[in-house]
């Protein structure tokens, strides 16, 4: 099956940094698309941003200038760069991605991580 692996999240004071990666396994053929959405509590899951396979990028208002997206093919992996973090950036993590994989027949297919949590906090 296919899996996504998030790690990083943690505890950080305001103005501090974050690096969160997310590693894709599983039979997969082809990725082509990444992204990361975060979900605060009472809120709904929002895009933070997300990656194409050509490597273009697309951020939320709320991060542009901070955070920085990118992708490492080779072992279908991205890492979220976060930076000046703010407490409204606490939040789940959550990794997601379109993959083709050995599972799927002809077909992409989304795909969930499991989520990691990030505070920002004084």
């Amino acid at each position: 099956q296919v899996q996504l692996v998030e790690s990083g999240g943690g505890l950080v004071q305001p103005g501090g940094s974050l690096r969160l990666s997310c590693a894709a396994s599983g039979g997969i053929r082809s990725i082509n698309y990444m992204g990361w959405y975060r979900q605060a509590p009472g809120k709904e899951r929002e895009l933070v941003a997300s990656i194409t396979a050509g490597g273009s990028t697309n951020y939320a208002d709320s991060v542009k200038g901070r955070f920085t997206l990118s992708r490492d093919n080779a072992k279908n992996t991205v890492y979220l760069e976060m930076n000046s973090l703010k407490p409204e950036d606490t939040a789940a993590y959550y990794c997601n991605a379109n993959v083709l994989s050995s599972y799927s027949g002809s077909y992409y297919r989304f795909y969930w991580g499991q989520g990691t949590q990030v505070t920002v906090s004084s």
